[in-house]
């Protein structure tokens, strides 16, 4: 029996309003006002719960060390690529932007960087010598990707076609691309028709601001394509852009902040001298990973509100085990048929049997056992694995029941006990192996007729 509400704690009136539907007013500003507030506060829940995990600072520490390793060699062969449209030149104010928060360090750092990539030769690197160059551009994008996929919960990383031509274009075409837009945003500005509505107020005003703003959007938009492309899977625009808004904001002010305590980081020189540098550099970077990676967070839970739980931990009983994996079975199966298209996971994920994080747990595990398959270009879809004929109960049973850690073999139980817990699945399992996925279908068809 749930406790009065008079009677419940601040903490347990707080996870009661996170976790369940706000109260409905009669104003409908109000509730909208309310609503944004509820999401909003179950985001903020999530995230936080999550880095406190400790997930997120681990992937942010793994991509600073590879990121020290390939970013000279990925400047290089982005360099090398806007040589020959001689417009290199555009390129490196970029660098510098992300470098300036370090004051005269990011500065120093700023002209060894250009100095390493321009001693850089490619072209006389050799056959091996660029494939080694390659490789380890390549691995920071790969790395990217991994952590991203852990956030969204991606199957898999792409196919390694999909991949090598996906990365291709991360590291070739998006530098060329990025030029493009600046140039053209720069010469937009220059043209006579933008001079002559500069003199006109209130158009004027409205420029002046744009032109100002237009780092800061350029850095909200650059988050935003971010965390559109590089999980491997769909995230619609509007989560994008939310979790791209938080996150450049928060970049931009955490690089007035870092570069305040820059400023007054005198003392460090004295106690690490040459290697304060390393060090300033090593946080900066690795503040710029956990915020992008904390964006990409956000935008998750904003489309993926259903995966926010109390607990991320929480076990799923045998009985929801088996009526859920069931249910799961008897859907994937019946519109497969229906219309023989697969069921993507996030249609799944959005039914109210059990809580998304559970549904996943489920799905991995008819996955491991062969009864589901992934497909769609993405592999984001499920379809079954054979026809559902062919697939009975005590199958779906034995997925779901499956000791995939091998436990059993090596857990020394009583001989009594094992006998009589072999004793009770074997005959379970005789009981539901001439019940077939059809069956359940066909009945669940005419009891809906």
């Amino acid at each position: 029996m749930s406790k009065p509400l008079s009677n419940l704690t601040i903490v347990e009136r707080l996870k009661n309003w996170l976790f369940n539907s706000p109260k409905e007013y009669a104003m409908p500003l109000v509730n909208v006002l309310l609503r944004y507030l509820h999401q909003l506060a179950r985001i903020l829940f999530a995230v936080v719960r999550d880095v406190l995990s400790g997930q997120i600072s681990l992937h942010a520490m793994s991509l600073v060390y590879t990121t020290i390793l390939s970013i000279v060699p990925m400047l290089a062969l982005s360099f090398s690529v806007l040589k020959a449209f001689n417009v290199q030149d555009q390129f490196t104010p970029m660098l510098y932007v992300f470098l300036e928060p370090m004051g005269e360090k990011g500065i120093e750092i700023y002209n060894n960087v250009l100095l390493f990539v321009g001693n850089m030769k490619v072209g006389v690197l050799g056959v091996v010598g660029f494939v080694l160059l390659f490789y380890t551009v390549i691995s920071l994008i790969q790395k990217i990707e991994t952590a991203f996929n852990t956030i969204w919960f991606a199957p898999q990383l792409r196919p390694l076609s999909e991949r090598f031509s996906h990365y291709l274009s991360v590291i070739l075409v998006g530098p060329v691309l990025v030029v493009a837009a600046i140039s053209l945003t720069a010469s937009t500005m220059n043209s006579s028709l933008m001079q002559s509505l500069i003199a006109i107020e209130p158009f004027g005003s409205v420029i002046v601001t744009f032109t100002k703003l237009m780092p800061f959007l350029m850095i909200i938009a650059a988050f935003t394509f971010f965390y559109m492309m590089m999980p491997n899977t769909k995230v619609n625009f509007k989560s994008a852009f939310v979790g791209g808004l938080i996150g450049g904001s928060t970049w931009q002010a955490s690089s007035m902040m870092f570069t305040a305590f820059v400023v007054n980081s005198a003392k460090y020189d004295a106690i690490y001298s040459g290697f304060a540098v390393g060090i300033l550099l090593l946080i900066w970077l690795y503040l710029n990973w956990l915020i992008l990676l904390l964006g990409s967070s956000i935008a998750f839970y904003h489309q993926h509100g259903n995966y926010i739980m109390y607990r991320t931990d929480t076990g799923i009983a045998p009985e929801i085990l088996e009526a859920s994996g069931l249910d799961l079975m008897c859907y994937v199966a019946s519109r497969y048929e229906s219309d023989s298209a697969p069921v993507s996971q996030q249609e799944i994920e959005t039914r109210k049997v059990v809580p998304a994080l559970l549904s996943r747990k489920i799905i991995e595990k008819l996955l491991s056992q062969g009864l589901l398959l992934l497909a769609g270009e993405k592999a984001d879809c499920l379809v079954p694995a054979y026809s559902t004929d062919k697939i009975s109960v005590a199958d779906i049973f034995k997925a779901l029941r499956q000791d995939e850690e091998h436990l059993l073999q090596v857990n020394e139980v009583a001989s009594s006990v094992r006998r009589l817990t072999d004793e009770l699945n074997t005959e379970l399992y005789q009981g539901l192996t001439k019940i077939s996925l059809r069956d359940l279908i066909n009945e669940q068809q005419n009891n809906n007729g």
